[in-house]
């Protein structure tokens, strides 16, 4: 039995309700970042830097060390590149060697890593191969593995956990053609059946789909007597009847990834492989993503790492005018960007990744922000790369090679990094997302002055509510250590540079950033949710700010435990005064931009009355929908899907 899929017609308002719905709306533990947003500097959470165990270390570095053996001898990136896929020997290595188990317990057949060593060893395979990263991220990071250590039950754990830990690989399936960044629309249906559920619909961009063996599906969950409904997890069998994996997907860049669209039609999943209750699928991919998030800024800190090694060797043989384009200040300036925000990145995530392992700071904000700053300078970096590369950037390896010179990918990794900006959350959506949970105390506390369904009664008690909350929280914001000039004096250890005044800046423009969305509040009320515009400014000034800070605590971490950290100052010294600079530019444009002005713009183009600038051209574009049709019913194509053995 089945029903009607037609993608489902909702409200903005409806949109957000069901948005809301899925976040996390308690906060039992700190948070540093909650915190900062709060215009509270609570250095006390992220220093002294917590470490892992030494045990965890061992096995961890053990594993780092056979991992870079495998990456060095097995792995060939430009086949990958040249071939557009992963050889299936390359994969069946790494079963072998564990690596689809990182994160499953050893009870389960898994190697049971800490976050941290997990991070560690996306950031090492994906500066051999981002397209192996994405495999192991998406199996282990979003696929069957974390949802079901998180929710699943005991007999689930026991029945898949084995599976992905050696044999089989598994991949997320959520957004469908007409349904991204807004699930309350998601059409694919979970029809209850006796002892089963009934799938139909249509899934896009499931990455590890082509090759998988089991399948995490969100799907709808009509509503019906002894069934709540609602947006629902599945793990599904790749290979049951009524699954077709209908095409695999090309991209700019990661081009041996396993992308495709996946249909069901009239698949059976027992009610047994529900995972969670019924209607708790976003929360449980929301909860999912708040440490999987971390793997993907790892792989940037690797791909920072690399940029950096190519931009030393490359800058300091190649001669212009009389000395190493690497002296010449224009070039300069690019490689100590690249350098300083590697170190700056690799301290958010592996102080993130340390918090998560020790399950005492909730970091929800943290992971977020990390894959935010992370995408975005990832980005950043390798551009430079290819600016500084010159004609051999824009050159491709194989192009190099051809003509006698090493064979350096810098163009590709730009358009393998491209991805990061759009994964697990675009810029834009996480702008919003950590904007929200930003602003959730003053929700907590205001919201329901702002909000237009309550009676005058509800805003009333939400008036001496938040009267009460402003009193004591305002005049906090008006002084702090960041004005005292020996505040965090541990921080300038003699003979290395001075991070406490980069912290005090911190310390105070946390204050500053509170005292800004305060006013924006008040200011637009139940319209500041519309100034996205305003929000990503926020947000973004609240992630160099947490940036500067894991980039001290780390600084201060290395002097005390290895020999370069006088140097580990350095870096962080010239990331914070780079930092600082972007921070004061983004606190002037929340007030002075062109907001206004744009959404006026965005009108007259969406309404025609720019179409005179878009003569004198030709449209290359192929014919056919914007948006593919993903009408439920059987396959029409060849299943393209190709399990791993």
């Amino acid at each position: 039995m089945t029903a009607p899929q037609d993608t489902p017609r909702v409200t903005e308002r409806e949109a957000r309700q069901v948005a809301e719905a899925a976040r996390e709306q308690d906060w039992r533990k700190p948070s540093f970042a909650k915190e900062l947003f709060l215009g509270r500097f609570r250095l006390d959470l992220i220093h002294p830097h917590p470490l892992p165990a030494d045990e965890d270390a061992r096995r961890g570095e053990e594993f780092l060390t056979k991992l870079r053996d495998f990456c060095e001898t097995k792995i060939d990136s430009a086949r990958i590149e040249r071939e557009a896929r992963i050889p299936d020997e390359v994969v069946g290595g790494l079963k072998e060697l564990g690596a689809f188990g990182m994160k499953i317990d050893t009870k389960y057949g898994g190697l049971g890593l800490t976050q941290v060593y997990y991070n560690k060893a996306l950031a090492l395979v994906g500066s051999a191969s981002p397209a192996i990263s994405a495999l192991l991220s998406a199996h282990q990071s979003i696929g069957v593995p974390q949802p079901l250590k998180l929710f699943g039950t005991q007999e689930q754990k026991d029945t898949f956990l084995p599976r992905c830990a050696r044999t089989d690989i598994s991949a997320f399936l959520l957004t469908e053609p007409d349904v991204g960044s807004d699930p309350a629309r998601l059409a694919t249906t979970a029809v209850p059946d006796g002892d089963a559920y009934v799938l139909d619909g249509v899934k896009l961009w499931t990455t590890n789909g082509v090759v998988a063996d089991l399948l995490v599906v969100m799907a709808r969950v009509p509503k019906s007597d002894g069934h709540k409904g609602g947006i629902t997890a599945f793990v599904v069998e790749a290979a049951a009847e009524g699954v077709t994996v209908e095409n695999r997907n090309a991209f700019m860049g990661l081009r041996g990834l396993e992308n495709g669209v996946t249909r069901f039609h009239r698949v059976r999943v027992p009610a047994a492989h529900r995972i969670g209750p019924e209607g708790a699928g976003l929360k449980i991919a929301l909860t999912t993503l708040n440490t999987g998030r971390l793997s993907l800024p790892a792989t940037c800190v690797g791909a920072g790492k690399w940029c950096l090694k190519i931009a030393r060797e490359w800058t300091g043989a190649r001669e212009q005018w009389g000395k190493p384009v690497a002296f010449h200040e224009a070039v300069g300036a690019k490689i100590s960007f690249i350098a300083a925000t590697t170190f700056a990145l690799e301290g958010m995530v592996d102080l993130s990744s340390q918090m998560a392992d020790e399950d005492r700071n909730d970091i929800r904000i943290e992971a977020a922000l990390a894959k935010l700053y992370g995408s975005e300078m990832g980005c950043l970096m390798a551009d430079e790369l290819v600016q500084i590369r010159g004609g051999r950037g824009f050159e491709t390896a194989a192009s190099l090679a051809a003509r006698g010179e090493r064979a350096v990918p810098a163009e590709q990794i730009l358009r393998d990094l491209r991805i990061n900006r759009i994964f697990e959350g675009s810029t834009e959506i996480m702008h919003l997302l950590i904007a929200r949970e930003a602003v959730d105390a003053h929700l907590k506390v205001a919201g329901d002055l702002i909000d237009p369904d309550k009676s005058l009664s509800d805003k009333a008690r939400a008036g001496a509510k938040a009267g009460g909350f402003y009193a004591r929280w305002l005049p906090k914001l008006v002084a702090g250590p960041g004005q005292l000039p020996r505040s965090y004096a541990e921080f300038h250890p003699a003979g290395h540079a001075d991070l406490s005044g980069h912290l005090r800046y911190v310390e105070r423009c946390a204050r500053k950033l509170a005292r800004s969305t305060f006013y924006a509040m008040s200011r637009w009320q139940g319209k500041m949710e519309t100034k996205q515009g305003f929000l990503g400014r926020i947000v973004d000034i609240g992630a160099e700010l947490f940036a500067m800070s894991a980039a001290c605590v780390r600084a201060e971490l290395l002097r005390t435990t290895e020999e370069y950290g006088r140097e580990a100052y350095q870096l962080a010294d010239a990331f914070c005064r780079q930092s600082r600079i972007r921070v004061d530019e983004l606190f002037g444009r929340l007030w002075t931009n062109t907001d206004d002005l744009d959404r006026k713009v965005v009108k007259g183009v969406l309404s025609g009355t720019y179409t005179w600038l878009e003569q004198g051209v030709v449209d290359p574009s192929g014919e056919g929908p914007w948006i593919a049709d993903a009408t439920p019913g059987p396959s029409t194509k060849e299943n393209v899907h190709r399990p791993i053995r």
